[in-house]
């Protein structure tokens, strides 16, 4: 059933259909030329020449990020009939991020920074405060034309003691994993979150597939939140994720019940904070590409168990009958996690093996003394050989 359901789903980079699958596809197809010319020109390039094409890589990247991300949101809104109490805030949202890492672009002070930490959290509370009201409306049920005899269905106790055991999980392994981590946002934290999320969350519009019941394999999107986590830490990865999930939520609103949206949206994607996980074992410092990998596995896995719960007890009731819920659950939920992590696990490793790529992130991810010994580590280690 599971295998049909996706035979018969819409292949996104290959529909063009209509103006917004056509412009989805265009920026699909456009995306993957765009990483290609990025693996080539990093693998060409060497010393300064590829520091300097790093930093203008970067702002082509969040450039376009914000650009697809505000074209593919307004074609959503003219199309779908997103409700405009979501579409102008989103709007409102991307133009601040937008405006932001261009006023920083331009002149990289701290009054920017915090200019631009300001806009994009006042837009951001006023996101979330318009989603809170759509939700209390019911309008979410009525556009996923979910009967109300359906959505009483689903099992409440399973969903609000599989949400809390996943906070109280996630909040003990953030106090545990970052520990030594810096407290607190500062304003270069926040900025650079705030680009990393909107580079995600237009990426998550690149879809590859779509779920018939919610879900989707995109190109890479979760790349960006797993170098921020790898740069800033777990702490802060986990909320950079939080704020991703609850803007998932708008471009898919699929929801039965208050936990099983935390379930599928905020705590699934806090969850790919812990890809930082194993950023900072020193062990490790000469493997950066098995400190993300491993990050991106121990993240893939705990986002898949919070889906896989919000399966089990919010969309059990669309089981084939004779199949358990669990094993349902567990097909259905394979079928999109595991490929969408494994892509953006073996993106991260194709960047974390350029050496300069990982330079320029260990630069706010490791103190200066450990750099400069892993550097020198790093340099003796022929001489030793020979």
């Amino acid at each position: 059933m599971v295998a049909f359901g996706l035979l018969a789903t819409k292949w996104y980079p290959v529909l063009f259909d209509s103006p917004l699958n056509a412009t989805r596809a265009v920026f699909f197809w456009l995306a993957v030329l765009l990483a290609l010319a990025f693996l080539v020109c990093v693998i060409a390039l060497k010393g300064e020449r590829r520091k300097t094409f790093l930093w203008y890589a970067l702002l082509v990247a969040a450039s376009y990020a914000c650009l697809v991300g505000i074209v593919l949101l307004v074609l959503s809104f003219a199309e779908d009939g997103i409700s405009a109490l979501l579409f102008y805030p989103l709007l409102a949202l991307l133009l601040a991020i937008a405006g932001s890492f261009a006023a920083i672009a331009a002149k990289p002070c701290k009054a920017a920074y915090i200019a631009a930490g300001c806009l994009t959290g006042a837009a951001a509370v006023a996101v979330l405060v318009c989603m809170g009201v759509l939700y209390a409306s019911g309008e979410s049920l009525i556009s996923n034309e979910i009967p109300e005899e359906l959505a009483s269905k689903v099992s409440q106790l399973g969903l609000y003691l599989s949400a809390g055991v996943l906070v109280a999980a996630i909040i003990g392994a953030v106090l545990l994993i970052g520990r030594k981590e810096k407290k607190g946002f500062d304003s270069r934290s926040i900025v650079y979150a705030a680009i990393c999320v909107a580079m995600s969350y237009a990426l998550s519009y690149l879809r590859v597939v779509k779920m018939p019941q919610g879900g989707s394999i995109t190109i890479a999107s979760l790349v960006p939140l797993m170098i921020y986590s790898y740069m800033f830490g777990v702490k802060k990865g986990v909320f950079a994720g939080l704020v991703y999930g609850i803007l998932q939520a708008f471009q898919d609103l699929y929801i039965l019940h208050p936990a099983q949206f935390l379930l599928d949206y905020p705590i699934a994607f806090a969850c790919i904070g812990f890809a930082g996980a194993f950023g900072k074992i020193k062990k490790l410092d000469k493997l950066p590409q098995i400190q993300i990998a491993l990050g991106g596995i121990v993240a893939g896995l705990a986002r898949f168990l919070a889906h896989y719960l919000s399966g089990c007890f919010a969309f059990g009731m669309w089981a084939p009958e004779g199949q358990p819920v669990w094993l349902y659950s567990l097909i259905y939920q394979s079928a999109y996690v595991l490929p969408d992590i494994a892509i953006a696990i073996a993106v991260c490793v194709l960047l974390f093996c350029s050496p300069s790529f990982v330079r320029t992130v260990r630069r706010v991810n490791v103190p200066k003394k450990r750099l400069a010994e892993t550097e020198e580590n790093k340099n003796e280690a022929p001489m030793s050989e020979n």
